[in-house]
């Protein structure tokens, strides 16, 4: 029987999905994550002393100690029958962290088998052991150095954010200045890490945000996009680390109403200052937002394939004890649901959702057509293609 005009569509369209992409290919074949940079693991105060808690990031399962206030991290893997150690914490002493199942007790510091409760003399001990991962705590949190055992570790510096002058107009927070306090949250969501890496940072999505609760109640006028777009908004930083690209919007002409399509902004205050980078390995920031002198940082940690940790964090800078609890007392009690829960984010956090089935499960990578706003995005695919220190494998191969 002749195939049918529906046949043969199928069959081209199968086709044309198996074309790979040439250019950007390790962006594309990144699904898992890259390898070799720093990510957050913990907020610090969800270690305390004597803690275990296991985490994963990039499909690697990472277990985190803190002992005598230093952290530890390690593989969360028993080199016995494969069990998680952190799945019941087991630390016999402040130098070690044991297998609940049979004892194998290893050294924090290199990971080595050092000791087998049920068998004290194994020939076993000092032969093997678990890999280690190196782990700084800054601005109260955790960040975990995930990739190759025998890569330079580079400063944790490299994988933040840049820092900006002094005297950069409008400057905003800095996670980097002496006196910044940072609070936030995180939560695993569906969706690609660089699905939601790449939303994060979009231009052109502000409309979902139009009638968003902090919109609504900080009178905010958010533009609906641009009438021409082009680089001519955008800075990449690619000559050093930290590297990423910065969109700038206090030199495009706003779109506040398009009364052909009967849609308009809500709010009266156009943001002031307000600029969004995107920088290696997956983080962005917002500065002056969600008002003049804040700014919102968000990672988007790879965890497995369809899923990422969505950490959002706002940063002030408190010189004082009192600046300290003025800006903790408004967070807990307005920022963190208004700015980065049910009054915002949670709208970018639908969205991503609704396009995980047509970039992982319908070849959305290929079949995608966009359009002049989204050079931010193709800018950021540059960076990580050109620029990440490795690819993450899947977890079968690590």
């Amino acid at each position: 029987m002749a195939n049918t005009k529906e046949d043969k569509a199928n069959s081209s369209n199968r086709k044309r999905r198996a074309k790979p992409k040439k250019s950007l290919q390790r962006y594309y074949d990144s699904e898992h994550g890259i390898r070799n940079h720093w990510w957050p693991g913990l907020f610090s105060y969800e270690l305390k002393e004597d803690d275990v808690k296991g985490i994963t990031i990039a499909g690697e399962r990472i277990g985190l100690r803190r002992a005598n206030g230093k952290v530890y991290g390690f593989r969360d893997q028993c080199v016995h029958r494969g069990v998680r150690l952190s799945q019941q914490p087991t630390c016999l002493t402040k130098k070690t962290v044991s297998c609940w199942y049979h004892g194998f007790t290893y050294n924090l510091k290199d990971g080595k088998l050092c000791d087998i409760v049920a068998s004290s003399n194994d020939p076993l001990i000092g032969r093997t052991g678990i890999r280690t991962f190196p782990v700084k705590e800054y601005c109260g949190i955790i960040f975990v150095f995930v990739g190759d055992e025998d890569f330079k570790t580079p400063p944790l510096t490299d994988d933040l954010p840049f820092k900006l002058p002094k005297n950069e107009p409008l400057r905003a927070p800095c996670i980097q200045d002496k006196d910044a306090l940072a609070l936030g949250i995180h939560r695993e969501c569906i969706g690609d890490w660089r699905l939601a890496a790449e939303s994060g940072g979009d231009p052109g999505h502000i409309m979902i945000h139009r009638n968003s609760a902090l919109v609504l109640a900080l009178d905010i006028a958010l533009s609906l996009g641009e009438p021409v777009s082009g680089v001519d908004s955008m800075l990449i930083r690619d000559e050093k680390w930290p590297k990423g690209v910065t969109k700038y919007f206090d030199n495009i002409e706003p779109v506040m109403h398009r009364d052909d399509l009967n849609i308009h902004t809500y709010g009266k205050t156009p943001p002031y200052g307000l600029r969004v980078s995107l920088c290696l390995p997956a983080i962005l920031f917002v500065e002056n937002w969600p008002q003049p002198g804040m700014t919102q940082y968000e990672w988007y940690v790879p965890v497995k394939k369809g899923y990422h940790q969505y950490w959002q964090v706002l940063v002030k800078n408190c010189p004082d004890e009192m600046a300290k609890e003025d800006f903790t007392m408004r967070y807990k009690n307005a920022w963190e649901d208004l700015a980065l829960k049910d009054g915002f984010n949670d709208d970018d956090i639908m969205a991503r959702e609704a396009q995980e089935d047509f970039y992982n499960n319908r070849n959305g990578w290929d079949e995608e057509q966009l359009f002049s706003m989204d050079q931010f995005v193709v800018e950021y695919r540059k960076m990580v293609h050109k620029h990440a220190r490795g690819v993450q494998p899947p977890p079968d191969k690590l």
